[in-house]
């Protein structure tokens, strides 16, 4: 199997396109200083992703902003004080400041070049805007939580994606799954059949930060420590059949 089998490369943004652990560390701080908690990065993003992956699953429609406010009130809690509705609810519009990490933009500019790019991810449509921008491409395709009702792992996101790509006439084999979490992304991509790259972000650190552990290590096709890594690998693909 190489890169180049493929014609299409479809995406989780946040923890594999933007620094979404930057962001959450960063949107806590306020927080953190309010309780007087003394907690790690880790855990701060491991606190969070509790919250997060249970609140998903309860309210599967709730829009990601305002999920990401209700979570902030609950780690509040957690933490023995209070979150007004005020500030809960900044914390939610955070996601457009979420930083890109810094080799995204000119790997996805690259790849554009050779694939069609789609986005999977679980956000709503108005906080991708400002992710999208900072990315600086045109993605083929944009499919969001709000598109579909639910979020990641839900078998549904996936099944939508596939039933959109479908209708133009792209198959399974034609599609690379691109990703950091194995929670919310290998898993379901294995469980349909569809070969994957693991945008091995947090190479290096234990645990898995913001996102949930998978019930057991899913399988992946290719792994890479960031977008620079996997554009690189592109070309050196493309050498390799000339």
């Amino acid at each position: 199997m190489q890169l180049t089998d493929f014609k299409v490369l479809t995406f989780d943004c946040y923890g594999t396109l933007i620094d979404w652990e930057t962001g959450i560390f960063e949107g806590y701080q306020g927080l953190v200083a309010k309780a007087g908690v003394s907690l790690t990065r880790d855990q701060i993003l491991e606190t969070h992703s509790r919250y997060e992956a249970a609140q998903q699953a309860k309210t599967p429609d709730m829009i990601y902003s305002e999920l990401l406010a209700v979570v902030y009130a609950q780690v509040a809690k957690e933490w023995k004080t209070e979150a007004s509705a005020e500030e809960s609810a900044v914390f939610g519009k955070t996601v457009v400041n979420w930083p890109a990490f810094i080799d995204s933009t000119a790997a996805l500019q690259y790849l554009k070049k050779y694939y069609k790019l789609v986005i999977l991810s679980n956000v709503d449509r108005e906080s991708f805007k400002g992710s999208n921008a900072r990315l600086q491409v045109e993605f083929d395709h944009i499919f969001t939580a709000q598109d579909v009702g639910s979020y990641k792992p839900n078998p549904k996101n996936f099944e939508y994606m596939l039933e959109k790509l479908g209708a133009e006439g792209i198959q399974k084999d034609d599609i690379l799954h691109t990703a950091e979490s194995m929670f919310h992304d290998h898993q379901p991509a294995n469980d349909f059949g569809l070969a994957s790259a693991w945008i091995y972000r947090r190479h290096g650190q234990p645990g898995f930060g913001a996102t949930q552990p998978p019930a057991s290590m899913p399988k992946y096709d290719f792994m890479f420590t960031s977008m620079a890594e996997m554009a690189k690998a592109h070309q050196e693909a493309l050498r390799a059949k000339e």
